[in-house]
Order: structure tokens, then sequence, then C-alpha cells
């Protein structure tokens, strides 16, 4: 995770998220930053994919579920970005993704 307006990424440390697609479905976890561990799970159409998410957070242990749908688009490098809209704490978020090179 590179931005979110939900909280300060630490770019030292930022969330690393984790995903697996096989026929349009999408899963995975991420871990980090403000995130004890998080789970996801949704489908892919195209350049969008769409997910319903839960996570505890690291501060008190709050557990926060959601929904979010992404654009997937490629850097400059060639390398993914996904650009992330959802809701948490009843008010709109966005937040930005991007591939780690191998």
């Amino acid at each position: 995770m590179i931005s979110s307006t939900t909280s300060a990424v630490d770019p030292e440390a930022p969330s690393i998220f984790e995903y697996f697609e096989k026929d349009g479905a999408i899963w995975g976890g991420y871990t980090g930053d403000t995130v004890t561990f998080g789970k996801f799970v949704g489908t892919r159409t195209a350049d969008t994919i769409w997910v319903s998410f839960v996570h505890v957070l690291v501060a008190d242990g709050q557990v926060v579920t959601g929904d979010g749908e992404s654009e997937l688009e490629l850097t400059d490098d060639g390398l993914i970005r996904l650009v992330e809209h959802y809701e948490m704490h009843g008010l709109p978020q966005l937040s930005v993704c991007e591939e780690i090179p191998a």
C-alpha cells in the first residue's frame, strides 16, 4: 500500500497484500502497518475487482468489515496498481496499492 485516506501509511512498513485469482474469483490476505491481519474474497471482471474484506486493527483489536471496488492500472514500469474505493466508518475511502517488483 502506498497511500490511504483511512490511515497514514508507514513507507518503511506498509500493509502488504497478497492476491490470488482463478476463473475470475479473487482471494487473499494482508498484514502490516495498522492491520494485524486481514482477508478478502471477491471477483474480477475485466479491469475491476470487487471484494468483501475483514481485518483486525493493531491498535485496539477492533474487527473491521467492508466491501470495496478497485480499478486495475499499469504503472509506467509495467507493474500493477490498484486504486481501491471502499467505505469505512460510514465514509467513502480511497487507497492505492502497487505491485512489488520480483
